[in-house]
């Protein structure tokens, strides 16, 4: 059962319908899009099944082009752009005016046939193939709101709830257990059972030593059983200083 029917006029909006067919197929599926000469099989009676697919549609996509309201077939009772406006009307089903490219104009209500004239009066959506991806993201956006089977249906939200997150479960585990993926920043080191010293960082490390800079010192830990010379540089650069 298809949810947005594309509404469009051969040699004028069919390059367009298939943009949108393309991009609204992609993102909610094939058989939830209703365009023409996709949707109707060989064999089939076309006036029936335009009908058919109008009135089991949950909204109505006009692609409207800069000459749309001035084309004569508008104002003939047997063209069809015209008859399946008027049957989603009838069957009150949403129709959203899709204008086609950045030059054309709101529709004016004098411009169209009476039947036709409340059609100015319904908010428009603008698709400027200069801007395609992100109009056509919100062209998506908003039938998704307008049909509540289409939101269910949208695998781009489900792409994006998806994107960068993280499940675990980790049950009956002896000892650490660890996961990661892409790591940005710095990382943390955990240190179990350690009976020495560790060093995990910068700097110098200490372990019940004190702490000895410059000349003129002698540090021994443990038993001496001899003398200690020592020469210390100071003094040499005293005498230095006296000669």
């Amino acid at each position: 059962m298809p949810d947005v029917f594309i509404n469009y006029r051969t040699g004028d909006g069919d390059k367009t319908a298939l943009t949108l067919d393309t991009a609204l197929s992609h993102r909610f599926g094939d058989e939830r899009i209703y365009r023409a000469s996709k949707s109707i099989p060989a064999g089939d009676a076309f006036p029936r099944a335009l009908l058919s697919g109008v009135r089991r549609s949950g909204v109505l996509l006009a692609v409207i082009g800069p000459d749309w309201s001035g084309h004569p077939r508008l104002h003939e009772e047997g063209d069809w752009v015209r008859r399946e406006i008027l049957e989603a009307y009838v069957c009150l089903i949403p129709v959203v005016p899709l204008l086609d490219g950045r030059r054309t104009e709101r529709l004016r209500g004098a411009d169209l046939p009476e039947e036709l004239a409340w059609l100015a009066d319904c908010q428009s959506l603008r698709l400027d193939h200069h801007n395609a991806p992100a109009d056509l993201a919100r062209i998506g956006d908003t039938l998704a709101d307008l049909v509540p089977e289409l939101k269910a249906a949208d695998r781009t939200a489900a792409r994006q709830d998806g994107e960068g997150a993280v499940r675990n479960a980790v049950g009956d585990v002896n000892g650490a257990a660890n996961q990661a993926r892409d790591i940005t920043g710095d990382v943390g080191t955990v240190i179990k059972d350690s009976r020495g010293p560790v060093h995990t960082g910068r700097g110098d490390i200490h372990q019940h030593s004190p702490t000895i800079s410059g000349d003129g010192v002698a540090y021994v830990a443990g038993n001496n059983h001899g003398g200690i010379s020592n020469s210390f540089g100071g003094s040499r650069r005293r005498e230095d200083e006296e000669r």
